[in-house]
């Protein structure tokens, strides 16, 4: 009996689907990375199993074999752009504001490159070793900057839904528009306001004075800004009464 003919009669006993004919061998690191070189190709609002099971060219079901379901996949998924996004962070422990800056900012740049990926922050708690490690990043920094008890998980809290709050919308913005290559070049910078801002002035006096300001607001700038209004808060909320 050949070995193609066993597979067929094991995954019958166990209600498991074979695998192709020269497949390839998997594992969880060589789906994670299959899903996210598909994520960044296909710049689809989702991920599909079906698509992901033909670029590892296999049965989609085979996925299954390594990951529960597919929340625990997208998890997986997220978890490693968190990895990357710490790999990211190079100043050193002192410098705490930069690391914070750092780390917000290569988020920001992973969620944004593979946004049917990163706009999953939103409902998902990985509990993995990127999540992990990077609650301590802040924990750390923030305790570095003088703070201590509820002023430091209040901090700490206030970063990281800020950071991957925005960060998921970015990305969820991106994973609506019609090509990669318009996602990817926008990227870095994309306006805040799609479009003119047509208004009564009578009737919205503000927006018709400032509209030029409000049309040249950048996601990217304000996510940044949002970023630094945090650590001045953890400066301030350091300094001796």
């Amino acid at each position: 009996m050949d070995a193609t003919a066993k597979a067929g009669i094991m995954a019958a006993r166990t209600g498991a689907t074979p695998e192709k004919p020269g497949a390839k061998r998997l594992d969880r690191a060589t789906i994670i990375a299959a899903g996210l070189e598909l994520a960044e190709t296909t710049g689809s609002a989702s991920l599909s199993i079906r698509d992901l099971g033909a670029k590892l060219g296999t049965d989609p079901t085979a996925v299954y074999r390594h990951f529960r379901g597919k929340e625990e996949l997208m998890s997986a998924l997220l978890d490693e752009l968190t990895l990357r996004s710490l790999a990211a962070v190079t100043a050193e422990p002192e410098q705490w504001q930069e690391r914070l800056r750092q780390l917000a900012s290569a988020t920001l740049t992973e969620f944004a490159r593979y946004p049917a990926v990163g706009q999953e922050a939103i409902v998902l708690t990985t509990h993995g070793p990127g999540e992990l490690d990077a609650i301590e990043l802040m924990l750390d920094a923030f305790s570095r900057a003088g703070l201590t008890g509820d002023a430091l998980v209040q901090h700490y809290a206030l970063m990281a839904t800020h950071v991957l709050s925005i960060a998921a919308g970015v990305a969820r913005a991106r994973a609506e528009r019609t090509t990669t290559a318009t996602a990817t070049a926008t990227a870095e910078s994309s306006p805040w306001f799609e479009g003119p801002l047509l208004v009564d002035p009578i009737k919205h006096p503000h927006i018709a004075q400032m509209s030029a300001q409000l049309l040249a607001l950048e996601d990217r700038e304000l996510f940044m800004l949002g970023v630094e209004s945090v650590i001045r808060s953890a400066e301030r909320a350091a300094r001796p009464s």
